[in-house]
């Protein structure tokens, strides 16, 4: 039986999200254990911010949620990789569909990408 090992990173491994029909990667947070049980049992993703030291799910705020397609392991039980439907288009929380749309070239780094929505309208505080 494969059990995921949380004790090498003091209690959070890394969560790659992808999308499940393009596998293009969505986003990258952290699980401890109660976020993984979380994001199995409900087939939404929820996370562990350690910035904000407390549990989320994807979307509470933006709407933007993500359904759990399916669930991977590594061969060291150490990392997860979450295929998700994106609802709502914007994973990243700066309004772009992917959190990965800077891209070095020529010596800097470039955004490739425009904001699905304005995250000062959809987060304020």
């Amino acid at each position: 039986m494969i059990k995921i090992d949380f004790d090498k990173m003091g209690g959070l491994i890394p969560a790659v999200i992808q999308d499940y029909q393009t596998n293009e990667v969505l986003m990258v947070a952290f699980f401890d254990e109660k976020a993984l049980n979380l994001t199995l049992e409900t087939g939404k993703t929820w996370f562990f911010s350690r910035s904000r030291n407390k549990y989320w799910m994807k979307g509470e705020q933006s709407g933007n949620t993500q359904d759990v397609m399916e669930v991977l392991t590594d061969c060291d039980a150490d990392t997860v990789v979450i295929k998700v439907r994106q609802n709502g288009g914007a994973a990243c929380h700066t309004g772009n569909r992917t959190c990965f749309y800077v891209r070095w070239e020529d010596g800097q780094w470039v955004e490739h990408s425009e904001p699905l929505f304005d995250p000062d309208e959809v987060y304020k505080k």
